[in-house]
């Protein structure tokens, strides 16, 4: 498609690597916006063609896409005190967010452009791999931002919020809460002067078979088998951390009734 000249509204992870990607892909970051200036100056120092600001009066600015890539609490707030140049479209990035919380904006064209992925500043980081779901308010906003998310990513899908929504919820299961798991994993291996790594293999492992399998043939241990005599032992080590022995209690009986049902 041709080239797209894109703001980016906001400095954090995503808007890191989503910037990266589209003018990797031949669109034209043409400017950076952050409520601090210095944030929105060291961001642009990537792209040439970039300027900053931290007005929110972006009338003057030559984009035709506006990227919100700001926390999702903020998008309401930020979109209220936009004023954009006419025939923009502008999009947010989040998954739980609505597309009508951009309606508040001085433009008729909003929609959504949400990568379903965890992102961190400084990790590289596979676009094409990456899901893209999308939303527009017409039917010529969805293609635009069809044909930018299928520049950048071979799996784009076309969802509302709703939809949105349902995802974002599997995905803080699968990513949020099992990367916490590992983080206590960790801790209980270092405070027994063990290392993290000895972990490594069971849990590529883990996520193969779940791909491989299906995540409901693949579990194993001590609850799915129905071991009390591993899992009372278990629980009573973790006693002297009330709360972390709670969570353990909770995920062994939930695995249990899954499999007894």
């Amino acid at each position: 498609m041709s080239r797209i000249r894109i703001a980016i509204l906001g400095t954090g992870n995503v808007a890191w690597h989503l910037s990266r990607t589209l003018e990797n892909a031949g669109h034209l970051i043409t400017h950076i916006y952050d409520r601090d200036i210095s944030k929105a100056k060291k961001f642009a120092l990537d792209y040439f063609n970039a300027s900053v600001g931290d007005s929110t009066d972006l009338y003057a600015v030559d984009a035709n896409l506006f990227v919100m890539a700001i926390s999702d609490d903020a998008i309401e707030d930020v979109a209220q005190q936009l004023r954009l140049p006419k025939d923009s479209i502008l999009v947010h990035t989040s998954g739980t967010v609505p597309m009508n919380a951009l309606g508040y904006a001085q433009t008729q064209n909003i929609g959504v452009f949400y990568p379903v992925q965890t992102f961190s500043k400084g990790k590289s980081t596979d676009f094409s791999t990456i899901p893209i779901c999308i939303e527009g308010d017409s039917e010529s906003t969805t293609n635009l931002l069809s044909d930018v998310a299928s520049d950048i990513s071979s799996t784009v899908k076309v969802l509302n919020s709703q939809q949105r929504k349902v995802i974002h919820l599997a995905a803080v299961f699968a990513c949020n809460f099992t990367n916490h798991l590992f983080s206590i994993s960790k801790n209980i291996l270092e405070e027994n002067d063990l290392g993290f790594n000895l972990l490594k293999p069971l849990i590529v492992e883990t996520l193969n078979k779940s791909f491989d399998l299906g995540p409901e043939n693949a579990q194993t241990g001590p609850a799915k088998r129905g071991d009390m005599e591993t899992l009372d032992h278990q629980y009573n080590a973790l006693k002297n951390d009330p709360e972390l022995a709670e969570i353990y209690r909770l995920f062994s009986q939930h695995i249990i009734d899954f499999y007894q049902s």
